[in-house]
């Protein structure tokens, strides 16, 4: 699912679904019209699982847990950063830095906007209860991707062929010159080295349909996708 600028993917199985990203705090009604679109409610998600917690994907994580009790997953690295403990996400200072720099400046007003300095801490978030495949539709396998935060994760369906990528991976973004499988640009990552590392961790996982936290859905072998971005990074 597509929100103003960032996707989000619903796993359905029966009537319960996962639900993976929540997209900006502004960006909450689209949110509940996608469950109703595939027919489906917020009573009826199962889970949270959030690939990192920048707002513009952990916005509506705490309006879920508190109004229907959903439990909101993360990587251990990243459950202090989803209560807020601590930043790790591109400053107020070094967005004015780069303002000059192409779709920047369209996207820091998209972005106040739609939420994305708001205080929006998941009060009670909690780490993946066990290793491996997770008990929960769509049986997601995390796979942790860090560099773009320290816990981020990405989310692999092998027996459908899914890599959902979060920000380890995209292939777009109002910010980036080129479409096609990429990096962000440097400004959003806490670590880029461990970032371009982790293209590695991706190029392994068996999959061709990726679904990245931004731009359009990419067919084709994840692995070349990686392969591609990572020679960008370059």
């Amino acid at each position: 699912m597509h929100g103003s600028n960032t996707n989000w993917v619903i796993l359905t199985e029966g009537d319960a679904v996962t639900l993976v990203d929540t997209g900006y705090p502004g960006d909450r009604a689209r949110l509940l019209a996608s469950l109703a679109q595939v027919g489906s409610s917020p009573e009826a998600v199962a889970a949270v699982l959030v690939t990192h917690a920048h707002n513009d994907h952990l916005g509506s994580a705490e309006y879920l847990r508190a109004a229907h009790g959903t439990p909101v997953y993360l990587h251990q690295a990243e459950v202090p950063h989803a209560r807020r403990d601590f930043p790790h996400q591109v400053s107020v200072g070094t967005v004015l830095r780069n303002a000059w720099r192409s779709g920047v400046l369209p996207w820091a007003v998209h972005a106040l906007r739609s939420g994305g300095t708001a205080h929006v801490p998941v009060t009670v978030p909690e780490a993946f209860p066990a290793p491996g495949a997770l008990d929960l539709p769509g049986r997601p396998v995390p796979v942790r991707t860090p560099g773009h935060t320290d816990g981020h994760c990405a989310y692999h369906l092998p027996g459908a062929g899914v890599v959902i990528s979060g920000d380890a991976l995209v292939s777009g973004h109002p910010t980036a010159r080129t479409g096609g499988p990429q990096l962000l640009p440097d400004l959003f990552h806490h670590e880029r080295p461990r970032a371009v590392a982790c293209l590695d961790v991706l190029a392994e996982l068996d999959g061709d349909l990726l679904l990245p936290g931004h731009g359009p859905v990419h067919r084709g072998p994840v692995r070349d996708a990686a392969h591609r971005a990572r020679e960008f990074a370059l």
